[in-house]
């Protein structure tokens, strides 16, 4: 009698055959490419801490890299602003002239096919550093709320195509959508950083955007990254106030996270590879450690097998290239 061997190697065996059979793939169209806008003219200094994203100015600066962003195929950016001044309250957020809002209105106007998303969110415009406004130490969550809210507005008149609120402020994805409903924005959607951990991980974000506390930390209202089960509670009051889309974040330590939300709804998943994932993998690069281009390849793939539809990531326009590249190879 012939016993019927079960060889699982069999469709691993050569790479024509395996990619046949490849269960996940990450696309360039997959990606969020995060620009840093920056007050002022002329502007494109590299991030230390983020090497290959930039500072830029809302002007050609900004042009010159939104021309390679199309190129290299990918379909979406997301952006943060710096400001040139800040005060208690961030009223530089909502201002007509403010970074982000200018580079809207000139993206728009010269890259009309590049969706833009905004992130809604004080702590970079605010003097004390908190998502939020502050008394005798304490973030106000109620009173954040309408300036979030008129934030969200002044993106979307000026040319934005989604709002991404990150604040964690309870209530503000509802806040936000009543805002824009009001006034005559009832299209524009929403992508609620809706499970929002308190990290590590931002350490290279907070110093790109100069968005750190002057005191205290951010873990009144950020997620205890020891807890899952409040992650859905979360998850689902956000898509109870009128979430469009609902966001993972950081996604590399929190692919169960992921996986969980994945489970629990039916809206799309966005994930983001945050600031300390990317720089560790250039840092383990530069020391030699690692392949660079393997390894964070690696990740966008695991991070999309675990649920996400949308990844946020600053690998985002070298994956797009070399994504383009393999092709090229591979037809000639």
């Amino acid at each position: 009698m012939i016993l019927m061997q079960i060889r699982p190697r069999r469709l691993r065996q050569d790479s024509g055959l395996r990619s046949l059979v490849r269960e996940t793939r990450v696309m360039p169209e997959d990606l969020i490419y995060p620009l840093f806008i920056k007050a002022g003219e002329g502007i494109r200094d590299e991030i230390g801490s983020l090497p290959g994203c930039y500072h830029l100015s809302p002007d050609e600066m900004l042009l010159q890299e939104a021309e390679k962003i199309v190129e290299a195929g990918l379909k979406g950016v997301i952006l943060f602003g710096l400001p040139a001044d800040k005060d208690e309250v961030g009223s530089r957020a909502k201002a007509d002239d403010g970074p982000v809002q200018k580079a809207c209105r000139l993206l728009k106007r010269e890259y009309p096919e590049l969706y833009l998303i905004t992130d809604v969110c004080l702590c970079a415009y605010t003097s004390h550093g908190h998502c939020g406004l502050v008394d005798n130490g304490e973030i106000l969550n109620d009173k954040t709320l309408p300036h979030l809210a008129e934030m969200a507005v002044s993106h979307a008149e000026s040319g934005a195509d989604m709002v991404a609120p990150s604040d964690m402020m309870d209530g503000r994805v509802a806040a936000i959508r009543e805002e824009l409903d009001k006034n005559g924005y009832k299209d524009i959607p929403i992508m609620s950083y809706a499970a929002k951990y308190n990290s590590a991980f931002y350490g290279p974000f907070r110093e790109a955007q100069g968005s750190s506390p002057t005191d205290g930390d951010r873990s009144s209202h950020q997620m205890d990254y020891a807890n899952s089960r409040e992650a859905m509670r979360e998850v689902l009051l956000d898509e109870d106030e009128g979430a469009d889309i609902l966001m993972v974040k950081p996604a590399l330590a929190y692919l169960d996270i992921i996986k969980d939300v994945r489970e629990k709804t039916d809206l799309p998943v966005a994930a983001y590879n945050v600031s300390g994932e990317y720089s560790l993998v250039h840092a383990g690069s530069e020391a030699g450690l690692v392949n660079r281009w393997e390894l964070q390849n690696e990740i966008l793939t695991a991070i999309k097998r675990a649920g996400a539809d949308l990844i946020i990531t600053y690998a985002a326009l070298e994956f797009a290239n070399r994504f383009s590249e393999e092709y090229r190879k591979r037809d000639n």
